[in-house]
């Protein structure tokens, strides 16, 4: 037996058609009604022709900082859903190491090119590599 989920998401605009606020909701969701977010990237493959349809979209008070962790922990949950989807640890660990050095680089972790900041660095690599879902 089948079943049709459905996801909606709401985008404001401005006059000059910059996102002021986006909402989302699905049919599967806990909450109800719409929840609100800052930022969002939606990818969508198509087999057919081998090729990535992206939406990709941010309010426009959104910040650096926030848009900078939102990239942070969306490369960690892309070598989550890599290695979920392909088995293939090995790779799945690179891109957990590439998002701990942009963390670094951009002040998130403390790994030696977080910039002086100093923050505890989450060993997410280690964390992939002991099968945790953290």
């Amino acid at each position: 037996m089948s079943r049709t989920a459905e996801i909606r998401l709401t985008v404001d605009l401005d006059r000059d058609n910059v996102p002021t606020a986006i909402a989302w909701e699905a049919s599967e969701a806990q909450s109800d009604g719409p929840t609100a977010c800052q930022s969002m990237m939606l990818s969508l493959w198509d087999a057919e022709h081998r090729t990535m349809a992206a939406i990709d979209l941010w309010a426009k008070d959104t910040t650096i900082d926030d848009m900078n962790l939102f990239f942070y922990q969306s490369f960690h949950q892309m070598a989550e859903t890599y290695q979920r989807a392909t088995q293939n640890r090995d790779l799945a660990k690179l891109i957990h190491e590439f998002g701990e050095r942009f963390g670094g680089s951009v002040g998130l972790v403390s790994n030696g090119a977080a910039n002086g900041r100093d923050r505890k660095l989450v060993d997410l690599v280690a964390m992939a590599d002991q099968g945790s879902n953290g």
